[in-house]
């Protein structure tokens, strides 16, 4: 059974789908602050169905607040098994936290990895599928650094996305 979040402005919504009518049920829906914000923190909830509500298991601060372009925030991908997390920026810095289990089956989650690129703008951020290996991450970047420095303006013309 998969349930889907659904961010709609200041509200987010729990939607499960119905295999055998193919229809889509909402299971909650719940006025937020800041459900995506220029916060600088990660937030991490957890729906209980007893209480039919999100509940806040973790939150770190990773960054100021404020639309930044290289404070992470602007991208969020998830590795397919749910094992790690990367926030970006649109330029150069990307944080990786790494989500686990303790032994009460309570979420943990690390302190951020740093995956910095100096000298790129982010286009996007996404989460490679590879089975059980370490969560990989794939991000379709620019490097500037030769356009930054070349005065004719040629180097920025020819500048090609990796």
């Amino acid at each position: 059974m998969q349930e889907i979040v659904v961010s709609r402005g200041k509200i987010l919504e729990l939607l499960r789908p119905d295999a055998n009518t193919g229809k889509v049920h909402t299971l909650l829906t719940m006025e937020v602050f800041g459900i995506v914000s220029d916060s600088g923190r990660i937030v991490i909830l957890e729906y209980l169905p007893s209480k039919n509500m999100f509940e806040k298991i973790h939150q770190e601060t990773f960054g100021k607040s404020g639309c930044r372009r290289i404070v992470p925030g602007q991208f969020l991908a998830v590795d397919p098994k749910g094992r790690a997390v990367m926030i970006g920026a649109i330029e150069k810095q990307k944080l990786v936290y790494i989500l686990n289990r303790d032994a009460a089956a309570r979420l943990t989650i690390s302190s951020p990895l740093e995956a910095h690129k100096a000298n790129t703008l982010v286009y996007h951020v996404v989460g490679v599928d590879v089975g059980f290996e370490n969560p990989m991450f794939a991000c379709l970047e620019m490097d500037y650094e030769e356009a930054d420095n070349d005065p004719t303006g040629e180097a920025a013309a020819n500048t090609q996305q990796t």
